[in-house]
């Protein structure tokens, strides 16, 4: 089994996070699922606190957001880090609708936010 890659704690303390343990509750599946996810690179972690966790925005109701882990993959296959990742979903973009690329996947904006993926290969 992989280790768990793990983003730096690149956000600001007003973005909210949630253990793992709260992840797998809100979703519904075991805490081995949630890290599978993260292995599998459909959800990034970070430590915030000594405490392995994940941006409470990542989950909507009983599932991750929809587009996130799309999203994710084409910022990986662009050479995104998860660190790096973790500042482009959270970073502002007054033309985007939402402002960031994570509340416009929340608002059901992920055409364009893949779009905007892909655009930012480096």
């Amino acid at each position: 089994m992989s280790a768990i890659p793990v983003a730096d704690d690149v956000l600001g303390t007003d973005v909210a996070v949630i253990t793992l343990e709260e992840a797998a509750s809100r979703l519904g599946v075991s805490v081995n699922k949630v890290r599978q996810t993260v292995r599998d690179g459909h959800l990034i972690a970070l430590r915030r606190s000594g405490t392995l966790c994940v941006p409470e925005e990542f989950i909507a109701e009983d599932a991750l957001v929809k587009g996130l882990a799309g999203t994710l993959t084409v910022l990986a296959d662009a050479g995104f880090e998860p660190t790096e990742m973790l500042t482009w979903l959270f970073t502002s973009d007054e033309s985007l609708p939402g402002r960031t690329p994570i509340n416009a996947l929340r608002s059901n904006q992920g055409t364009e936010v893949k779009r905007r993926a892909q655009a930012s290969a480096l």
